[in-house]
């Protein structure tokens, strides 16, 4: 029996390959920190709860496949007030930001077409990317110049006759850096002058923590056949658990083959789009709160890691997530050492190794990627079990 080629160019997730090692641990009671995952323990805003209870349909019945009115209608609120207008057919709700980037990928992807992607990069990208038969071309950065890569000289390098989009996240997962308006300007005439998608994975928006104003591509009115936003519920309203999200575009072209996807897949499940919503109507004061959280959090993790001999890394300016680099030798063997040998106290955690965040994996060999998603106590307590096990792992 045969596999096929495209999903052998797929990897497993980083963030959940090691999970059977957790397990055991667990088994031996232990405790485990998750600074693995991006899976916020904030709250989910209770009117999301709301709106399913007052749900009040006899029949739980297909959606319309390109998303509920009710949930289309607030998402075009929700960016009115970022002072862009969105038209009813310029949004499509699907299963997460995942199925989103996957449907637009298997709209503008032929086979052996690349897609520039700055990396470390969201290691799902090349899930969707690789299985929609593309291929990522790698933009590298660095920690030292805080993962910039918004640099016209460095991208037009990369671009040739295969090059169909340029895709990033911003704020940045895994660095946590973010995109200037000026930076964007620099991406959105690349991509204008060379005919390319601008794919624009914007899950952290709201989550900044220097003051800056953050800028979407949407509010380049003259990208609008090239700018492609992805956006999801999960992280800006801590509903990881509802599964929805949206790939949004005024181009007309490509919003035919996405529609064509949507359907193919018939329909978001309805429940959670009424609940996401409700969650798109709730006062900006909210973000201001959270914000806050996740930037003390943020400077608990940054702090404790600079604690640590060795460690370079960059204060990340969004997201909530860090990208370390360790003094280890490897990761991932690192990772399972801790799960497998190591605990103080009855403790230990995981992280995503870096490895997996990388065209080439012995790029990433010394880095992690740690979410800082975890109350201020329990992060205190991880970081200096990091600061222990580092210690120990290099004595061995």
């Amino acid at each position: 029996m045969q596999v096929s080629a495209k999903a052998m160019a797929c990897g497993l997730s980083p963030m959940r390959k090691f999970n059977p090692y957790e397990a055991e641990a667990v088994k031996k009671g232990r405790k485990v920190y998750h600074l693995n995952i991006g899976q916020p323990d904030i709250p989910t805003p209770a009117v999301a709860m709301e709106a399913v209870r007052n749900y009040g349909e006899q029949v739980l019945a297909y959606a319309p496949s390109a998303g509920v009115p009710q949930l289309i209608n607030a998402v075009r609120d929700y960016y009115a007030r970022l002072g862009v207008q969105y038209g009813p057919k310029d949004i499509y709700i699907t299963a997460g930001g995942s199925e989103a980037l996957y449907f637009v990928m298997l709209s503008i992807l032929d086979e052996g077409c690349e897609v520039i992607v700055p990396e470390p990069y969201y290691p799902n990208y090349n899930t969707f990317i690789s299985s929609a038969g593309g291929k990522i071309c790698p933009l590298p950065t660095s920690a030292e110049e805080g993962y910039h890569f918004a640099d016209k000289a460095r991208i037009e390098a990369l671009i040739n006759d295969k090059t169909r989009a340029i895709l990033y996240s911003n704020p940045g997962n895994p660095t946590g850096a973010i995109l200037s308006k000026e930076d964007l300007r620099v991406l959105a005439d690349v991509a204008k002058e060379h005919n390319l998608y601008l794919i624009s994975d914007e899950v952290y928006r709201e989550f900044v923590y220097g003051g800056e104003e953050l800028t979407s591509i949407a509010q380049f009115d003259d990208i609008d056949d090239n700018a492609v936003v992805i956006d999801s519920t999960s992280k800006r309203f801590s509903a990881c658990g509802a599964r929805i999200g949206m790939a949004i575009t005024k181009n007309e072209l490509l919003q035919q083959q996405l529609n064509k996807f949507c359907q193919g897949r018939l329909a978001t499940a309805v429940l959670e789009q009424i609940a996401a919503a409700a969650l798109y109507g709730l006062d900006a004061s909210y973000f201001d709160v959270v914000r806050e959280e996740y930037k003390h959090r943020r400077e608990i993790c940054y702090q404790k890691l600079m604690e640590i001999p060795g460690v370079v890394c960059r204060e990340p300016k969004g997201a909530f997530y860090l990208m370390p680099q360790l003094p280890i030798d490897d990761c991932e063997k690192f990772q399972i050492w801790l799960l497998e040998e190591f605990e103080d106290n009855g403790e230990t955690l995981m992280f995503a190794p870096g490895t997996g965040f990388y065209a080439n994996p012995e790029d990433g060999k010394t880095q992690v990627r740690l979410a800082y998603v975890l109350k201020a106590e329990d992060l205190e307590r991880a970081m200096e079990i990091l600061k222990i096990a580092i210690e120990k792992y290099n004595a061995r």
